[in-house]
């Protein structure tokens, strides 16, 4: 399987000066929308925050901040309101991956292409 990157745009809901544009990859196996803790900075002061733990799939528990109201923008789809998670590179990893989860990808209506290692509108029924 390949992977699928999607340019987007995170701004926070509070301050619209305050935001981060990047690509990030589609992982339909997490929830959320993922960036570094020291992305967090970038994007302000936010409404609320607290702190969260997340299980990964190799049952490492994480701890992270969720931090919101911020618009999530995924290029060629309708933007939704949603939170961030901030990580913290743990075990010795240099970064954290940009990650793009399937709340998101739901919330903006956009699908999974497998044979086209893209993102596609879902189609709407009549």
């Amino acid at each position: 399987m390949g992977r699928i990157i999607a340019q987007t745009t995170v701004t926070n809901r509070l301050d619209n000066d305050k935001f981060i544009q990047c690509g990030m990859l589609v992982d339909t196996g997490a929830g959320p929308l993922i960036l570094p803790a020291a992305w967090k900075e970038r994007l302000g002061a936010f409404l609320r925050t607290e702190p969260v733990e997340l299980l990964l799939a190799n049952q490492d528990v994480v701890r992270g901040e969720v931090c919101a109201p911020v618009e999530i923008k995924i290029d060629g789809f309708r933007p939704v309101w949603n939170e961030v998670v901030f990580l913290d590179a743990e075990n010795g990893a240099e970064q954290v991956e940009l990650l793009l989860g399937y709340v998101i990808l739901e919330q903006a209506q956009a699908a999974v292409d497998m044979l086209g290692h893209r993102l596609v509108p879902v189609p709407t029924s009549t």
